[in-house]
C-alpha cells in the first residue's frame, strides 16, 4: 500500500470489479478516456481475477479515499523502462462524490513520488485531451509542462479533438 494524504493507493482485488464495470457504464465518467468496448460485469471481474501482478514495466492500483476507505478510482504507470527511467502514466476517477476535492492531484502526486522514489524513474509522461480542463488543471498543479500537442487524435460525439502531451522530471513535482 503506498499513502498519500487523502489516498491509499493499493493492488486491484476481484472485489473492485463491479465498481469498475459501474464507472464505465457511466458517460460522463468516461467522456475523455478511451473506453475501448463494452464489456460485461463477468468479464471485468475475470480480467481483474486473471490480472498478472504488478511488475517494474507496469503498475496498476486501485485508489481508495483514506477518510472512509471507498474505491474511488485507478491510477497506473506503464511502459515503464529501465533504461531511459521513463514511464507513461493514466489515471481516473469513478466515484464523481469525490471529484473536485483534491482526490485527484493527490492521486498524482503520490504516484508520482512512488514512481520517482520507489522505481527510480526520471521522467513521467501522459497525454490529455485539449477540452479536459479538470484533468489539465491537475496535472499543471503537480508540475507536469505541454512538451507538444497532438492533431485529432481523440474522437467522441463525431468530432475529432487534440491532446497535450505533458511530462514531468523527477525534481519538479509539487
Amino acid at each position: 500500500m503506498v499513502p498519500g494524504e487523502l489516498v491509499t493507493l493499493r493492488p486491484l482485488e476481484p472485489s473492485d470489479a463491479e465498481a469498475m464495470w459501474r464507472w464505465h457504464q457511466d458517460p460522463e465518467v468516461m467522456r475523455w478516456m478511451d473506453d475501448g468496448y463494452a464489456q460485461s460485469l463477468a468479464e471485468v471481474q475475470r480480467s481483474l481475477a486473471e490480472r498478472p501482478r504488478n511488475t517494474y514495466s507496469e503498475v496498476l492500483y486501485g485508489v481508495r479515499a483514506r477518510a472512509d476507505g471507498q474505491f474511488i478510482g485507478l491510477v497506473r504507470l506503464r511502459d515503464c523502462e529501465p533504461e531511459t527511467g521513463c514511464a507513461e502514466l493514466d489515471l481516473y476517477l469513478g466515484e464523481k462524490d469525490y471529484w473536485g476535492q483534491g482526490y485527484a492531484t493527490d492521486t498524482m502526486r503520490t504516484m508520482c513520488r512512488y514512481g520517482f522514489d520507489k522505481m527510480r524513474l526520471h521522467k513521467i509522461s501522459l497525454t490529455v485531451v485539449t477540452e479536459n480542463h479538470a484533468a489539465y488543471r491537475v496535472y499543471r498543479k503537480v508540475g507536469f509542462v505541454e512538451e507538444g500537442r497532438l492533431r485529432q487524435v481523440f474522437r467522441r460525439d463525431g468530432e475529432w479533438y487534440d491532446e497535450y502531451t505533458m511530462g514531468l522530471l523527477a525534481g519538479e513535482l509539487r
